[in-house]
């Protein structure tokens, strides 16, 4: 059998612990707060503004627009200040840096990327194609965000990056998003909370209600059944935290992609957004959606979701309904098949499954699509991101575990019309860790991937080596196929 041919381009994406931003540093303790804003108060005015000017000259050409985000934390601690005193503008700066810190967001590793192909496809040379890709960045704490960078695959195949800006901006938390009750209900069943509590914050709900509306419920039934008794309490804190869960992210266009950065913003995911498989999702109609399926990480529990958008500036986060969300590692096809959502799924930390739906976020009746087989993969296998249309079948990028936990890359060819039949898997591994270059790192005999894409006929594969380093390879579409027929 003729080889695969593969190259490894010399591109990689280093983690640069200079990227930061502002993060709220508040104590938890009441008095440790009142101590800290006792010490800011005593200050003069004088001695005040005199601190603010040596904290502006040494982090102002750190951040976009300091000021605003230190007074963005000051107002988290102005209600605590003793009869919510009118301070200067540069005592409120001051304090406001007392109750900040920076965080460098890709300090530990920026790893595990996917790629889709880029919605503005202007002066693009020809045979060229730009695109963008997603990062897991990871730093102090092991707390994961996802951040982009785009650029272009030339026709010979050459890969080039945009330049990445020194800084990095979160996005605007719109504050009053939209929600829709059919699915509010559904995920609130899977939570146990279909009783009568639930029922009297939701029944007085129109069928498209926003967060105002549903606090205005919250609120109404506290009052109508005092003394609260602690399950009806945990009935709304469980509908706040679903609420909380969902929400929507709104960055400026001002902005770089290389300055765009989704942190967390939800309970369910305070320890990390991880592993964001990206795809773009073409529906029958035409219209198109950029889509991935996350892990949500709180520190103990894993919970799938799902993020939406069509321009990479507004993005819906949303919660992921149906018994079979659940583990990690879902990937969406590129478009439905015979009509109905298909999604690609890990149940058991083992396994690979296939599911169908006729919504994008309800998933249940997993049927089992792989099982290891190959040495390289028998402690487990999964996807790589979603599956690749080619004219032989849908193409999905695979990952094996096996012996001394080494993460290998290979690959499956499922029917078109039925991906629930397996016409081929490759025998040996796509990619796997071969020297000290790619098997050292935070996590060892490691490489991994979270979406490719195909440019003509070739396979861009972007990867990360040993959970720390991105690197891209490319791959002979035609190579591939032979294999997996054969």
């Amino acid at each position: 059998m003729t080889p695969i041919r593969l190259r490894r381009h010399e591109l990689t994406f280093q983690p640069e612990s200079a990227r930061v931003i502002i993060r709220p540093f508040i104590p938890s303790e009441a008095w440790r707060v009142a101590s800290i804003l006792d010490r800011a108060l005593a200050l003069s005015d004088e001695d005040a503004a005199a601190q603010w000017q040596a904290l502006h000259t040494d982090f102002a050409s750190r951040h976009f627009d300091i000021e605003s985000l230190l007074l963005a934390q000051y107002e988290k601690v102005r209600p605590r200040i003793p009869r919510h005193r009118d301070l200067p503008r540069g005592r409120q700066l001051l304090i406001g840096a007392l109750f900040s810190g920076e965080y460098a967001l890709e300090s530990a590793a920026l790893f595990n990327p996917s790629i889709v192909a880029h919605p503005d496809q202007s002066h693009v040379p020809e045979g060229g194609l730009r695109f963008i890709m997603s990062l897991r960045a990871t730093g102090e704490g092991h707390i994961s965000s996802i951040e982009f960078r785009t650029g272009i695959i030339f026709r010979d195949g050459a890969v080039s990056v945009e330049p990445v800006s020194r800084f990095v901006t979160t996005p605007e938390v719109v504050p009053n998003p939209t929600y829709y009750k059919r699915r509010f209900l559904m995920k609130l069943q899977e939570m146990g909370l279909a009783n009568t509590h639930a029922a009297a914050v939701m029944d007085t709900l129109p069928e498209s209600f926003n967060l105002q509306q549903l606090d205005e419920s919250v609120n109404r039934v506290r009052q109508q059944f005092k003394p609260v008794r602690s399950d009806l309490r945990r009935a709304l804190e469980c509908i706040r935290w679903l609420a909380d869960s969902n929400y929507e992210l709104l960055f400026s266009p001002r902005l770089a992609m290389s300055e765009r950065i989704i942190f967390p913003v939800s309970p369910n995911e305070s320890n990390g957004i991880e592993d964001a498989r990206f795809v773009r999702f073409v529906d029958d109609d035409g219209s198109v959606m950029y889509c991935a399926t996350y892990t949500a990480y709180n520190g103990r529990v894993v919970l799938p979701q799902l993020i939406e958008t069509e321009d990479f500036l507004h993005f819906r986060v949303l919660t992921l309904n149906g018994s079979a969300v659940q583990n990690k590692g879902m990937a969406l096809f590129p478009r439905r098949i015979n009509g109905r959502y298909a999604m690609l799924s890990r149940q058991d930390d083992e396994n690979l499954y296939l599911m169908f739906s006729d919504k994008a976020h309800h998933w249940s009746d997993p049927q089992l699509l792989m099982r290891p087989v190959e040495m390289w993969e028998s402690v487990k296998i999964g996807n790589c991101g979603s599956p690749i249309e080619t004219e032989a079948g849908w193409l999905v990028i695979t990952h094996g575990v096996g012996p001394m936990r080494k993460y290998c890359i290979g690959a499956a060819l499922l029917d078109l019309n039925d991906p629930s039949k397996v016409i081929g898997r490759l025998k040996e591994p796509l990619i796997s860790p071969p020297d000290s270059s790619e098997r050292e790192g935070y996590v060892p005999n490691v490489v991994y991937s979270c979406g490719s894409m195909l440019h003509g006929r070739e396979l861009i594969l972007p990867y990360a080596m040993s959970d720390k380093v991105t690197a891209i390879a490319t791959v002979s579409l035609d190579d591939l196929l032979a294999a997996l027929k054969a």
